[in-house]
This record gives C-alpha cells, structure tokens and sequence, in this order.
C-alpha cells in the first residue's frame, strides 16, 4: 500500500485507517502457531470491535473474547453459533448474568465473591476462575494486572484448591510483551500450587498481552503449550488482541496551525488526544510515519482541544510541518477507535478500510447530529 498516496488522497482529516492486510498477515501467523502448538486463539474484542476485523478474526479463529454483555451480544451475533465466546471482567452484573450464561461458551469469575454469588445461576457454560499469580512483569503500574491490591483475579497464594465445579482457570499477566519468560515463570508456579490438581480442568486460558505474530522464536511457546496439553489433557486458549489489529491502524491527521511559544514550534492537528485517550492515560508519545530521527527541526505536535496536555510529543523533520500538511500516527489500532471520545466538540475520526486489493473504502462517519443525539 502506497501510504503516503492513501494519507493525500482522503478527501477529510482527521481519519483512522485499517488495512485488513495487515490484520489478515498476523490471523495467519497466529494461525500457524495454533497448528504447531494445538491451542486455540480467541480475538479479544476489547481491542477494537470493528465489525470487519471481527468478521476476519472469526474467519481465521476459534471464538472471540468478551468482557461485557454488549460485547458478548455483538459476538454472538458475528459468530452465528460458531466458535467459543469466553468472558472474563470484574464487572459482571446480576441481573444481566442469565443472558452472558447463555451467550458465552466460557466464564471465568473474577472473585471467589462473583463465583459464589452468581455460579448458581449459569445454565449452559463452562466455568473457571480467573487467578492472579502476583508476579508482575510490567514497569508500569497502570499496565500491570498483577500490580498490588489488584482487582483482576483471585490471588493464587488464597486458593487452597481447585474447586470440584470449575473447569478452568484464566490468567493475564503481560502487556505488549514479545517474550515468553513471563509465560514459563506463571506456568511453573501454577504447578507448583496445584500439581496433579490440574489434570482435573478441562481448560486453561492464558489470556491476551503477548504479540505474538512479533515474537521471531515461538519455539518456547510451542514446547510449553504441547507439554501442558499431554501431561494435563487440556485445552488450550490465548486471547490476543493487540496482537492482531495494533500496527494496522493508522490515524491521519492535518495541520491548522503553526507557531512558536517559548522558543518552541508548535504544530496543531486537527485531531487530538481524545482520539487517541491512552496518549494522554500514559503519557505516551505514538509513532508517527513522517519523523525523521535526524531531521533538522524540532516540533511539538499538539491537539486541537482546549485540554493543555493535549500533547501527542516532539518529534524532528527534514522539513518543517506547513498548514495544510498531512501527518500519520502509525501502530494505533487498538484501544484507540475504541475509546475516541467527542471533547469540545470536536467530532470524532472517519473510519476508512483498505481491503485486500488496497481499495479504500469509508465504513463510518459521524456528523452533528450524532454528537446532538449524545446529548
């Protein structure tokens, strides 16, 4: 795909562009560690619940992963009754826990308090425990499910034993991770608390966190998985979400305005961090294609809104950035469309597709009456 040509070509900024070849490329690699490792891999919807990229990831998939019962109704709905839907979230409510039961395949409880209370009530799927195993593997906090008083799972060092009802356990431990170290060291002490207990689940699902088409040996994953499967029959899950949509999103941007403050060119672009909330969440400057490392000028690229850190970073140019000029956020595909937000006013990015023969077709756009109907 010609980007610099696609960038030119939209007829309006600011725009987020997926290629489903991109997507279709990473299906496939994690198509191929399913047959070498005979695990199965759900799509986390969490990431980005386009339809098209559900579609495809159902294509190439063996179910999708939920985390709500508007999630779980949109994957039923892709699905049409085939493939697993897996849920797991501290936030199930009672009285929509009837309607998950029916709909997902799998529910793994966040709490031996959300086990307690609502287990009694499930019809039809197979139950398991998500369990944190308090080993933490991310520098920051704000990204570490096993950070201190964590809410996401039962602290494994409390569970004395796998309770007789539960057919599986679910742990997530890792962010953006393209290693399996963390994998191995989560995996022996789950032995080691367990042992033979093991053999009596069904399934364990290893969740999300791992990129796992960028991680260039995936033999220690492969030797892992089949071990787990033949010494303790069981069925295998991962979850990816980034994984698969993360470095095929692309948000496009112009510039409006040019100046200088306090000695500093300021560039402003016609979207913002609300487009983009985790720039803001974790003061974190995304890639951009047009930088230059050792280009000669120095600018920061600034938001539209009226938020004073809205503030997407520094980066250098050759040339320094005009009005008019079209510049791309690059590796923005997941959790940013998701929590795009309208702040100000400003309304939200048109969604573009670029599909296997790189034809650039518009699938959403919002307009006044959208933002009026909000209100």
């Amino acid at each position: 795909m010609d980007f610099d040509y696609l960038k030119n070509s939209l007829p309006t900024t600011p725009a987020f562009v997926f290629d489903s070849n991109i997507i279709s490329s990473n299906l496939r690699a994690l198509v191929d560690l399913k047959n070498q490792s005979a695990c199965k891999a759900l799509y986390s919807i969490k990431a980005l619940p386009l339809e098209q990229v559900l579609k495809l990831a159902s294509y190439y998939l063996d179910g999708l992963s939920v985390s709500s019962l508007f999630e779980a109704r949109l994957a039923k709905e892709i699905l049409s009754g085939s493939g697993s839907i897996h849920i797991t979230t501290p936030g199930l409510r009672e009285h929509e826990f009837k309607e998950i039961s029916t709909i997902c395949s799998h529910i793994s409880f966040n709490s031996s308090s959300q086990s307690q209370r609502l287990q009694k009530t499930n019809k039809q799927a197979s139950l398991g425990l998500r369990v944190n195993p308090k080993l933490s593997f991310a520098n920051d906090q704000r990204f570490d499910p096993c950070r201190p008083n964590s809410k996401l799972g039962i602290a494994l060092n409390t569970l004395n034993n796998i309770p007789e009802n539960i057919d599986g356990l679910h742990f997530h431990t890792v962010f953006s991770n393209t290693d399996y170290q963390p994998l191995e060291q989560t995996i022996i002490l789950l032995e080691q608390k367990f042992g033979s207990q093991l053999t009596q689940l069904k399934w364990l699902n290893i969740g999300g966190g791992y990129l796992f088409p960028q991680i260039k040996n995936q033999q220690a994953f492969i030797n892992l998985i089949t071990r787990l499967k033949n010494q303790y029959n069981l069925g295998i899950f991962i979850e990816p979400g980034k994984a698969i949509v993360g470095n095929a999103g692309f948000l496009v941007s112009s510039v409006i305005d040019c100046f200088v403050a306090d000695g500093k060119t300021i560039v402003v672009l016609d979207t913002s961090v609300n487009h983009n909330p985790e720039v803001f969440e974790y003061q974190k400057s995304p890639e951009l294609l047009e930088t230059e490392k050792q280009g000669k000028y120095s600018c920061l690229l600034v938001g539209s809104s009226c938020l004073a850190g809205d503030i997407f970073g520094e980066y250098t140019f050759q040339h320094p950035p005009k009005i008019g000029d079209r510049l791309t956020f690059s590796n923005v595909g997941a959790y940013s469309l998701i929590k795009a937000n309208r702040f100000n006013g400003y309304n939200l990015p048109d969604v573009y597709w670029v599909d296997e023969d790189n034809k650039v077709s518009l699938i959403k756009q919002s307009d006044y009456q959208d933002y009026r109907q909000q209100w």
